[in-house]
C-alpha cells in the first residue's frame, strides 16, 4: 500500500519523472502491454498530487539494457536533474526498469537521499533518506541484478547445453545447408557451389598460399559463391581473398562442429567509457568441438596440415623462421638461420645471372643501418643442402627412416607411460591430501585452511597433468604404411631426376626441400675459409656440413681514385646529376665502363660515405661564389654576356674541374661594374682605342690587369663597356 504521508508539498512543487525502458527492440515491438503500463505511471503521479503540466515523461531508453548505463542518455539526464534538485519524485514499473546493476542504482538512491527525491513503483512510494526504506531499495536492486544474471545464466547455460550435443543451429559457411534433423547438416544442394568450394581445397593442395588460390580464381573463374546472411540466398559474385582465407581456416569444413571459439571480453579505454571486444581463442580453449559431426570436404589431418602451412606463410618475426615459398633461386629462402645472433637469414641476388646469396643485417645498428653479421654466396651453399637432401631420400635412407620412425613410436609410448606413472602418483598426492584436510578438527581453522590450500594445489597439478596427457595422445605420431613405403622407395630413385629437370622450378625444389628439412643454421667463419652449416630435418635428425668459401670477400671492379677525390671535391658544390654530367663530359666512366648517371653517382657516394649536398636556403651573401645562371639574374642581365665577360675578362670565374659549371665571385666590386649610366670619364670601346692608340684586346688585357677601370652600361641604345681614359697617362703607350 502507498503511504501517501511520504509526498510533501515541497516534492509535488517540484517535477515528477516517469521513467520508460524497454531492453531490446523486440520488446519495445511485441510486449507492447508493458510498455502500456509505464506510460500510464502518468496518471498514478497525478493521483499522488503532481499536476500533468509538472509531469515528465522519460522514453529516450526504448529499446536499451538496463545493464549499464553506456548510451542510456535519458537515465543520464534524469540523475542530472535529480542532482540539481529539480525532481520530486521518479516513478518507474520496477526497479529493473530504472537499473540492472547496483553501481548505477546505488548512485541513484545516493542522489535522491541527498536532494530529497521520492522513488516509486507499482508497491509503493519510497524514501531514500528513511534507513528501512533505503534498505528495502537496496534490496530489490540486488534482486533485479540477480535476476539479470540468473535469467542469462539460464538461456547461456540452455544454448551451451544443445551446442554440446552439436544440435544449436547457428550460420553456417556457404557450401552448407541445414537438414530437417537435429544438428544434420547438409551439402549444398547447388552442385556448382560446392565444386567451387571443392576447387579451393584442390588448388591449395597445388599452390600452398591463399593468395595463388585466390589469384587462380580472379582468372579461371570469374565469380564465386557468397551467402547473404546465416540462412540467405546464394550470390555468384568476383572471388575475394577473405572468402578464400575463410574457407581454408573454417573447422566446419572438416567436418567438425564447434562452438565457443571466440570470448567477449568488456574493457575500459582510454576516455574511460566500458567498451566490449571479441578475442579469439586458440583450439584446446574451445567451448566445444565435435569432430565427424557431418559431412565434409577435407578430413581433420588435413585441415590441421593447412592451419600448420598458413600460420608458416606468414611473415615471421625476429628469431623466427617461415614465410611463403617465393620465387628465386636460394633454396634456404624462409628456412635459413643465423648461427651468430639467430636471427632469419635475408636472401639477395647479384649480377647479370641473379646470383643468390645469404645476409644477415643483425649485428647492430649504426646511423639507422644494420651491419652485416654474415654476407655469403649461396651457389655452393645452395649446392650442399641439395646433396644433402637427395643423399636423405636415397633408397637406405629410407629404410632408415623406417626405422626411425618405429623407434620414435616405440619412445612415444614410452613417454606415455612415464606420464601415466606421474598422473597416478599425483592422484595418490591429491587423495593424501584430501584425507588429511577431512581428519582435521573443522574448528581448527587454522590448521584446516592451509590443509585445504595444500589439497587444492595438489588438485590443479593433477588437472593439468592429465590434460597434458590427453594432448600427448592426441598428437600421435604419423604411421608410414607398407604402400608408402614402397612408393618412397620408387621415389627416391627418381628425385635426383626430377630436382634437376628443367621443368622443375625453383619455387617446387623449395616445396620439396621444406617437406623434411626444417631449419639450416649457418655460422660463417670466413678467416678459416669455410661455413659451417647445421640442417635439422624433421623428426629431430641433425646433419652438419662444412662448405669452403673464399677467405676474403673478392675484389670486385673498383672506381678509380682519382674520379673518387674528383667527387669527394664537386658533393659540397653540386647535386648528383650535375656531377654525372660533368663526369661524363671529362670521358669518366664507371666501376663497369658505362657513362655515370645521377642514380649512379649517388650509390658511389653513399657508399664512399660522401656527404650530399645541401643547398642554402638563405640568400648568397658578398663575395660568395654562384652559378653563371644566378649570376645573371643578381646583375639583371642575360647568360651569354656573364659567358662573354668571363671571355674578356672583364669579371673572374672558377672552375673546380674542365667540365665543371663557372662559378662566380660576387662580390660588391662586381656589382658596382654594373650601372644604368657610366660617369662623362667613361668612354666607349671605340673611342678608348682610339684614343688611346691601341687595340680592342689590348685595352681588355689591361683592365683584365687593373690598370684601367671599366663599367658596363646595361640600360640605353648605346649600352655596353665604357673604359675610364685619363690623358696624363704616358706609361699606357711605354
Amino acid at each position: 500500500m502507498t503511504d501517501l504521508s511520504k509526498v510533501k508539498p515541497s516534492h509535488s512543487a517540484r517535477q515528477a519523472f516517469i521513467y520508460v525502458r524497454q531492453s531490446s527492440v523486440s520488446q519495445v515491438e511485441h510486449n507492447r502491454e508493458s510498455t502500456a503500463r509505464q506510460y500510464a505511471l502518468g496518471d498514478r503521479a497525478q493521483q499522488l498530487g503532481w499536476p500533468k503540466d509538472n509531469i515528465v515523461i522519460i522514453d529516450d531508453d526504448l529499446g536499451l539494457s538496463g545493464s549499464t548505463t553506456n548510451k542510456r542518455s535519458g537515465f543520464a539526464r534524469m540523475i542530472s536533474e535529480v542532482a540539481l534538485g529539480h525532481v520530486g519524485m521518479i516513478l518507474g514499473l520496477e526497479v529493473s526498469r530504472l537499473a540492472r546493476n547496483n553501481a548505477d542504482w546505488y548512485r541513484l538512491l545516493e542522489l535522491c537521499g541527498l536532494t530529497d527525491t521520492l522513488i516509486g513503483d507499482a508497491d509503493g512510494v519510497y524514501h531514500p533518506a528513511l534507513f528501512n526504506d533505503r534498505l528495502l531499495l537496496g534490496l530489490k536492486g540486488t534482486m533485479s541484478e540477480a535476476e539479470l544474471h540468473i535469467i542469462r545464466a539460464r538461456l547461456d547455460g540452455g544454448i551451451r547445453n544443445k551446442a554440446a550435443r552439436g544440435e544449436l543451429r547457428r550460420g553456417l559457411p556457404v557450401g552448407f545447408v541445414w537438414g530437417d534433423d537435429d544438428g544434420e547438416v547438409l551439402f549444398h544442394p547447388d552442385q556448382a557451389v560446392v565444386t567451387a568450394v571443392r576447387s579451393v581445397f584442390e588448388r591449395f593442395a597445388e599452390f600452398g598460399s591463399a593468395r595463388r588460390v585466390w589469384l587462380w580464381l580472379r582468372a579461371e573463374a570469374p565469380s564465386f559463391p557468397l551467402q547473404d546472411g546465416p540462412d540467405g540466398q546464394i550470390r555468384w559474385v568476383a572471388p575475394t581473398y577473405t572468402a578464400v582465407h575463410h574457407i581454408l581456416t573454417n573447422p566446419v569444413y572438416a567436418g567438425a562442429y564447434t562452438y565457443g571459439k571466440s570470448r567477449c571480453e568488456r574493457y575500459v579505454d582510454e576516455n574511460g567509457t566500458v567498451r566490449k571486444r571479441i578475442r579469439k581463442l586458440p583450439m584446446d580453449q574451445w567451448g566445444v568441438l565435435i569432430r565427424e559431426h557431418h559431412a565434409r570436404f577435407i578430413d581433420w589431418a588435413t585441415y590441421e596440415s593447412i592451419q600448420k602451412r598458413l600460420d608458416s606463410n606468414t611473415r615471421p618475426g625476429p628469431h623466427r623462421k617461415g614465410g611463403v615459398v617465393r620465387e628465386g633461386a636460394a633454396l634456404l629462402q624462409g628456412i635459413g638461420v643465423c648461427g651468430h645472433c639467430g636471427r632469419r637469414l635475408s636472401t639477395h641476388y647479384r649480377g647479370r645471372n641473379s646470383t643468390p646469396g645469404y645476409h644477415c643485417a643483425g649485428k647492430n645498428i649504426v646511423e639507422g643501418r644494420g651491419l652485416y653479421c654474415l654476407n655469403v654466396g649461396g651457389v655452393a651453399i645452395d649446392e650442399a643442402v641439395a646433396q644433402a637432401f637427395l643423399e636423405a631420400v636415397t633408397p637406405a635412407a629410407v629404410d632408415a627412416m623406417k626405422t626411425a620412425v618405429d623407434q620414435a613410436h616405440g619412445n612415444h609410448d614410452t613417454a606415455l607411460m612415464q606420464w601415466r606413472l606421474e598422473i597416478e602418483r599425483l592422484r595418490y598426492e591429491a587423495g593424501k591430501a584430501e584425507r588429511r584436510y577431512r581428519a582435521v578438527e573443522p574448528e581448527n581453522r587454522l590448521v584446516a585452511r592451509g590443509l585445504e590450500a595444500d589439497w587444492e594445489g595438489k588438485l590443479r597439478e593433477l588437472a593439468n597433468a592429465e590434460a597434458d596427457l590427453r594432448r600427448r595422445e592426441s598428437q600421435r605420431l604419423a604411421t608410414i604404411s607398407p604402400d608408402q613405403l614402397h612408393r618412397l622407395r620408387i621415389l627416391s630413385t627418381d628425385l635426383k631426376r626430377v630436382w634437376y629437370a628443367a621443368t622443375t622450378t625453383d619455387r617446387d625444389r623449395k616445396e620439396l626441400l621444406r617437406t623434411i628439412l626444417e631449419e639450416a643454421v649457418l655460422n660463417l667463419k670466413r678467416t678459416e675459409g669455410h661455413a659451417q652449416l647445421i640442417l635439422r630435418w624433421r623428426g629431430g635428425a641433425i646433419t652438419t656440413l662444412d662448405v669452403a668459401v673464399p677467405r676474403f670477400r673478392p675484389e670486385g671492379p673498383r672506381t678509380d681514385d682519382d674520379t673518387i677525390a674528383l667527387l669527394r671535391r664537386l658533393a659540397l658544390l653540386y647535386p648528383d646529376e650535375v656531377i654525372a654530367g660533368i663526369l661524363n663530359r671529362q670521358g669518366r666512366k664507371t666501376a663497369m665502363g658505362e657513362r655515370f648517371t645521377a642514380n649512379q653517382v649517388g650509390s658511389l657516394r653513399r657508399y664512399r660515405d660522401i656527404p650530399r649536398f645541401q643547398p642554402s636556403a638563405d640568400p648568397p651573401p658578398s663575395g660568395e661564389l654562384v652559378t653563371i645562371r644566378k649570376a645573371a639574374e643578381i646583375l639583371g642581365m642575360n647568360t651569354s654576356s656573364i659567358h662573354r665577360w668571363l671571355a674578356d675578362g672583364f669579371i673572374q670565374g672558377e672552375q673546380v674541374t674542365p667540365g665543371a659549371p663557372w662559378q662566380i665571385r660576387m662580390t660588391d666590386e662586381v656589382r658596382s661594374r654594373v650601372v644604368a649610366q657610366a660617369p662623362p670619364e667613361f668612354l666607349p670601346m671605340l673611342e678608348a682605342t682610339m684614343k688611346l692608340g691601341v687595340s680592342r684586346q689590348t685595352v681588355l688585357q689591361r683592365v683584365k690587369r687593373g690598370e684601367l677601370e671599366a663599367l658596363l652600361v646595361r640600360e640605353g641604345r648605346r649600352k655596353g663597356l665604357r673604359i675610364k681614359v685619363i690623358d696624363q697617362q704616358p706609361q699606357l703607350f711605354d
